[in-house]
């Protein structure tokens, strides 16, 4: 998961991962795997606050730069997300179509590292291709999670208690 792929990939595109999640439920957001902030920027006008995480500086200074622009709680972290830690708790965590970027055993690793980083109640937002989502439903509700919402390509989970 080199960043000097990500770099160049957000220069040729501002608009490289699509749309946004739609579901926005209050409270405080990280978006590992944030890239130039869709999502990141999205929960942000809708008055939360917002931790995005990506291996791309080019990708977060986008992200950070439209936030300025917009008076945004938006904070960005360069970090891999293999191997970041979050201090603190999240109301909610989006992985957004970035697990499949990684290698197969780092997956759920990282899902495992969300799951925990997401406050009692809270809620899980993860978008992936078909093929991989079978066994991140299976992670999630092997771990008492209530899946809210599961699509073919989405699944949105609450945490227990809260």
């Amino acid at each position: 998961m080199p960043g000097v792929t990500y770099d160049q990939h957000y220069r040729d595109d501002p608009s490289a991962c699509g749309e946004p999640f739609t579901e926005a439920p209050p409270g405080s957001v990280l978006d590992l795997g944030c890239g130039q902030g869709r999502d990141a920027l999205m929960f942000a006008r809708a008055g939360h606050r917002v931790v995005g995480v990506d291996v791309s500086s080019v990708g977060v200074e986008q992200m950070l730069a439209t936030a300025r622009s917009e008076h945004l709680d938006v904070h960005g972290v360069v970090c891999d997300i293999r191997t970041y830690r979050p201090e603190t708790t999240f109301d909610i965590v989006v992985l957004d179509r970035v697990l499949h970027m990684l290698d197969p055993e780092d997956r759920l690793p990282v899902l495992a590292t969300a799951m925990q980083a997401v406050t009692p109640g809270g809620r899980l937002l993860v978008a992936e291709g078909p093929k991989g989502m079978a066994v991140l439903r299976e992670a999630v509700t092997t771990a008492g999670w209530t899946l809210t919402k599961s699509t073919r390509n989405r699944l949105v989970a609450r945490r227990p208690g809260g």
